[in-house]
């Protein structure tokens, strides 16, 4: 019981500092939590090789590198923040970062620079797209960014309840043992559910955005938790880390994001223009 309440009130906290922000348009408070989130995300993402055999990551030119990549990217995307056009810089940047590998004298330094370099597509890209996504939202009755979210978390929770109910098929046991297809039906079902309550509440003349966007983000959401649970297999670890209680690590919390908003933001392309 202790542990339920735990998980429920840290998760309300995070869903309270996640939403908040993106219902104050092109808000300057959204940018920074969202990029905090993106910080917190690369530090767990160095920790996951601190007992790898055989990945070796400099976690401080890491940080380093990614940071400034990141902020080269958002001081052309946030119109307050442009000053000259920062994404010259981005690749020299990343080929000054794989020549580091050259003074470390480690083993394996191809797979030490590939697993530096992946931070940039995994945890900085998905923030990046999302805080564009929010800067140039044209929805005046829903913020389309909370509309993702909700959906996500909806796909999240009824997928675990469902299978805890219902499961039996396994989805995919060799990556993830407790997933199964009757969990993974019912969150695309409750998802679907709730995007059509969304649009008629909230924003009937994009009813059909919506609808798309649920069954887009329920397959995404599934296939970024699983991708999760293979990074984390591979390097046998249980969490990505232990921010959140009840809940591991912020990365844990993203998992789902992170994959979808690339499909998403490329959706919302077709879909407005």
């Amino acid at each position: 019981m202790n542990n339920i309440l735990v998980r429920t009130l840290s998760g309300s906290i995070f869903i309270s500092l996640v939403l908040i922000p993106l219902f104050i348009a092109n808000s300057i408070y959204a940018i920074i939590v969202l990029s905090l989130f993106m910080l917190l995300g690369l530090i767990e993402y160095n920790n996951l090789f601190n007992n790898s055999s055989s990945i070796s990551i400099n976690k401080p030119i890491n940080l380093f590198f990614a940071l400034t990549i990141y902020l080269s990217v958002l001081l052309v995307i946030v119109p307050q923040f442009y000053i000259f056009n920062s994404l010259v810089f981005i690749f020299p940047l990343l080929f000054g970062w794989s020549l580091t590998e050259l003074w470390r004298k480690k083993e394996n330094p191809l797979a030490n620079i590939g697993a530096s370099l992946y931070s940039i597509i995994y945890i900085c890209l998905p923030f990046l797209l999302a805080i564009h996504i929010h800067l140039t939202d044209t929805m005046s009755h829903f913020p389309i960014l909370v509309g993702m979210f909700v959906l996500i978390w909806t796909n999240d929770t009824f997928a675990f309840l469902s299978g805890m109910f219902f499961g039996k098929t396994k989805l995919f046991e060799r990556i993830s043992p407790k997933k199964t297809w009757e969990g993974t039906i019912g969150g695309i079902i409750l998802t679907l559910a709730m995007a059509f309550a969304l649009s008629y509440f909230f924003d009937k003349e994009n009813s059909v955005f919506w609808i798309i966007s649920a069954f887009l983000i329920s397959l995404t959401s599934i296939l970024g938790d699983l991708f999760e649970s293979l990074f984390k297999r591979s390097l046998n670890i249980k969490d990505t880390g232990n921010i959140m209680p009840g809940h591991g690590g912020i990365l844990d919390r993203f998992d789902a994001f992170l994959f979808t908003v690339p499909f998403f933001y490329f959706w919302i392309q077709i879909y407005f223009n």
